[in-house]
């Protein structure tokens, strides 16, 4: 994955500089429209397919109490971008600074940078710059000043409503996890970070990598059938999300720990992409932890022949 912090970074030559430009939490179907316009522009036109993102919701910095759950975290998106085809990722640190830049301004930097801008792709309710200032009307402008093309893609919509990643984490927060697979495109899955535990897992006779979560949405508590991939192998999976409340360690922020079936190895500091299948149970507690032990081993047998 070919990733620049700048604009001047990309170093494109004589090609042309094909843009698209959004946060793009999900890369759902929306999203894809717009980067796949940017695609297809570059191939007609021997051009770079650039998609231009943040590796922060812009909220986090502007306005931190309204910062939402993100659908992904930063690699699993730049992952899916990178996967529709695109060839450079340019990777916009927000910060106070940034979030400071007028639109117009910002524009003008990309076009000093890739040197041949043309085209720029965005949504069509896309607002960037300064308290948000710039919007498909602006970019036009600066299009027809600059000698770019500007694509403004209508909102794709999904039963009656539009996709959006607002709409994602409402299905997600929810547990329907179908509908938000159906707007995200592909099955809906969440990646974090292996971290070391309290090893009660190990000590029950089925040791779970606990993946860090932390700012991202997810699915109500239960126990749920999941797939994952460990250096490109798939392996079946069963993982528990909530608070343990069997456990005298039970935790106020939910856990999401995940028992790999038939599986030996150190996934500590590892990122997994977990893929939800089904929801097995809710999460409930137990009188004891022999009771939670038998439990834990009808859910993996459910699990195997779900399978």
């Amino acid at each position: 994955m070919n990733i620049v912090r700048a604009a001047d970074e990309l170093n494109a030559g004589a090609r042309k500089v094909c843009g698209a430009i959004g946060m793009f939490d999900g890369v759902h179907l929306g999203h894809q429209l717009v980067l796949r316009q940017t695609i297809e522009d570059a191939r007609q036109h021997d051009g770079v397919a650039v998609a231009i993102t943040f590796d922060s919701h812009p909220n986090s910095v502007v306005a931190p109490e309204r910062t939402p759950p993100l659908i992904y975290s930063l690699s699993q998106k730049l992952r899916v971008i990178e996967s529709l085809g695109i060839d450079t990722i340019l990777l916009v640190h927000f910060d106070k600074a940034f979030s400071r830049i007028p639109g117009e301004e910002f524009i003008h930097g990309l076009a000093r940078g890739f040197g041949n801008i043309h085209s720029l792709c965005v949504g069509s309710a896309f607002t960037f710059g300064h308290k948000r200032g710039g919007n498909v009307v602006l970019l036009g402008r600066l299009g027809r000043e600059l000698h770019f093309i500007v694509h403004g893609m209508a909102s794709v919509s999904l039963d009656g409503k539009v996709v959006s990643s607002t709409r994602i984490r409402e299905a997600i927060r929810g547990g329907n996890l179908d509908a938000a697979s159906q707007m995200l495109g592909r099955t809906y899955s969440v990646a974090g970070k292996v971290v070391r535990g309290d090893r009660l897992g190990r000590q029950l006779g089925f040791p779970t990598a606990n993946i860090d979560v932390a700012g991202l949405a997810v699915p109500p508590t239960g126990v749920y059938a999941v797939r994952t991939l460990i250096q490109g192998q798939p392996h079946h999976a069963v993982a528990n999300l909530g608070t343990r409340p069997t456990l005298q360690s039970a935790s106020l922020r939910p856990q999401f720990e995940v028992h790999i079936l038939d599986f030996e190895g150190d996934l500590y500091e590892m990122e997994l992409e977990i893929a939800f299948v089904q929801k097995l149970r809710e999460e409930q507690k137990f009188g004891s932890r022999e009771a939670l032990r038998e439990q834990i081993a009808r859910d993996i047998e459910t699990a195997r022949r779900l399978f």
